[in-house]
């Protein structure tokens, strides 16, 4: 495969979530704290490609129990270093998040990133994964220890609607 092609496929990870979505979000209780219980809550997402395709943005509405809220996240295309770059965007504070980055190994996409959390650093690992047509699936993970242990916090269901 030519550097051309590997591009082009690099930059069509994220077709697969272009569209209307039904979302199942499942949080831990308390993150970073051995908390072991979790809560459920409906969404949905809206994704639309941006540049030609080389990113996408979305329209997140979560009916958290916490007090509902819009979100964005913007995903771009970096050709050069076939990697994706991740931003969030959150209505509850308006401020854009430190990207996570990476791309996709087969089907699934792994994303990295530092962070601060109550204060500290930590590293957050996204990812993305189609699973079939009609279901895909995203999580979130910190880690306080650099990456050597991970906690999972969120869960993304995804059903096309």
């Amino acid at each position: 495969m030519g550097q051309d092609e590997t591009m082009t496929k690099g930059a069509k990870g994220f077709d697969f979530l272009h569209g209307q979505w039904r979302v199942t979000h499942r949080k831990l209780t308390a993150r970073l704290s051995g908390a072991r219980d979790w809560f459920d809550f409906p969404g949905t997402l809206r994704v639309d490609p941006v540049l030609n395709g080389l990113g996408n943005i979305d329209i997140n509405d979560l009916d958290d129990p916490g007090g509902a809220y819009c979100a964005h996240s913007l995903r771009l295309f970096d050709a050069p270093t076939n990697s994706w770059s991740i931003w969030w965007i959150d209505r509850r504070s308006p401020a854009i998040d430190p990207p996570v980055v990476g791309g996709f190994t087969g089907r699934k996409g792994v994303f990295f990133g530092d962070d601060l959390f109550a204060g500290k650093p930590i590293r957050v690992r996204t990812t993305y994964e189609p699973i079939d047509e009609a279901h895909a699936e995203w999580t979130q993970a910190f880690s306080a220890d650099g990456g050597t242990s991970w906690e999972v916090n969120w869960i993304m269901a995804f059903h096309r609607s």
